[in-house]
């Protein structure tokens, strides 16, 4: 089916610019742009459906690149004791923190991890995502994680998004595996993996390299495995500490190297040359209160791509909205609203592999867009929260419900 896009102004983000065409048509056939550009240049056809836009502002669907939305429970009991004096370690030796989380995970039935997900990514479509990343991590054994595996791959089978699907078994040790770190890292690239590829759950493979979590020589045996399969790798570093994790996942040609607080400019030159894309989470940065920044100018400077994402998980991001978290890139971290779009946008597709499809007007990629009633696209990342008025195309089909 042809379809004809009208009366708009677009920012197609080519480049990780706002790149603008004024007074623009897009043509849509199928679900792939067909042709792009200002209205007064296309010969006029015959078309199955022709949409006036009412001289909205046109921006790529947004990615979200970094999340966990698929989980049991919720962590808003530790929130309230955490403001209330209770430190992490006493709500740990209560058996809270993530361990609560996997607890929760694993009593879940698939059912019900599904339906929770449900609500929360409708939360996230609301406000114009058309494309997210879900990270296993809260099963930590082979059954649980696969449970989870299975719930992100059946999410894209209920709402109108496209959805890739990271595992994460790397995330934390889990309790029956205490003093034994190896020897689970030994079963993650053993024996989860492989099964788990083997049944077509994983498009990505990504680890925790943390002290509290697992060490750069155990994410490299992970990054290994997943190269032995023919997977593409992702890796939570400098978070907490600088441990070089980062630059390690450069040495892999990793997707993405995500959070970065402690990343040094060596790590930024090693992603420099690899090509992966830096992944920023205000969201996490604000909710724990942290006080030690990227290095966001060092990253401009050796033109590594930056992204933007909510993180979405129960402990330290119960971010909602993606659009939140743009402002939060301005504010926070001084990004341009130009510069914070093109991390929820082109950024966040190469961070997932999809930068030949997805992320930017063009012809050829896929016809996600959203159409804002605003004046200029730096109002996307402008307004503080609320809901901006929008019409939502997901593969050249409008949304026309999100309940």
């Amino acid at each position: 089916m042809k379809k004809l896009w009208h009366n708009c102004h677009v920012a197609t983000m080519q480049n990780g610019k706002y790149s603008i065409i004024a007074n623009a048509a897009i043509v849509t056939l199928g679900n792939i742009i067909h042709w792009i550009g200002p209205e007064q240049d296309l010969v006029l056809e015959q078309y199955d459906e022709t949409t006036d836009l009412n001289q909205a502002w046109v921006s790529p669907g947004f990615i979200d690149c970094h999340t966990h939305s698929v989980f049991g429970g919720n962590r808003s009991i530790e929130f309230e004791k955490r403001l209330q004096g209770v430190s992490y370690a006493e709500i740990a030796a209560q058996g809270g923190g993530i361990a609560s989380t996997v607890k929760a995970t694993r009593e879940a039935s698939e059912e019900e991890l599904l339906k929770s997900a449900l609500k929360r990514v409708k939360n996230l479509l609301r406000d114009g995502v058309t494309t997210i990343e879900i990270k296993s991590g809260y099963g930590l054994d082979y059954e649980n994680e696969r449970k989870m595996l299975r719930v992100i791959r059946q999410i894209s089978q209920h709402l109108p998004i496209t959805v890739k699907s990271t595992c994460l078994a790397a995330h934390a040790l889990p309790a029956e595996y205490e003093e034994q770190s190896d020897a689970y890292i030994e079963h993650i690239c053993t024996e989860m993996l492989p099964k788990l590829h083997q049944e077509g759950l994983i498009d990505a493979v990504d680890a925790f390299c943390e002290y509290l979590a697992f060490s750069p020589a155990q994410v490299e045996r992970v990054f290994q495995a997943a190269n032995n399969l023919g997977l593409p790798v992702k890796i939570h570093a400098e978070q907490l500490s600088a441990l070089a994790g980062s630059s390690l996942a450069a040495r892999y040609h990793a997707l993405s190297a995500d959070h970065l607080e402690y990343i040094t400019e060596d790590d930024v030159k090693a992603m420099a040359a690899a090509g992966t894309v830096a992944v920023i989470l205000p969201g996490a940065f604000y909710f724990l209160r942290e006080t030690k920044f990227p290095l966001i100018e060092a990253l401009k400077q050796h033109q590594v791509p930056i992204a933007l994402s909510t993180d979405l998980n129960p402990g330290t991001s119960p971010c909602l909205s993606l659009r939140l978290v743009l402002n939060m890139g301005s504010t926070i971290f001084r990004l341009t609203p130009e510069e914070t779009l093109a991390g929820a946008t082109i950024h966040a597709a190469k961070a997932l592999g999809l930068q030949q499809s997805h992320g930017s007007l063009e012809v050829g990629k896929v016809a996600d867009f959203i159409a804002w009633e605003i004046e200029h696209p730096s109002e996307i990342t402008y307004w503080l929260g609320g809901d901006l008025s929008k019409r939502i195309i997901y593969q050249a089909q409008e949304l026309k419900f999100l309940g």
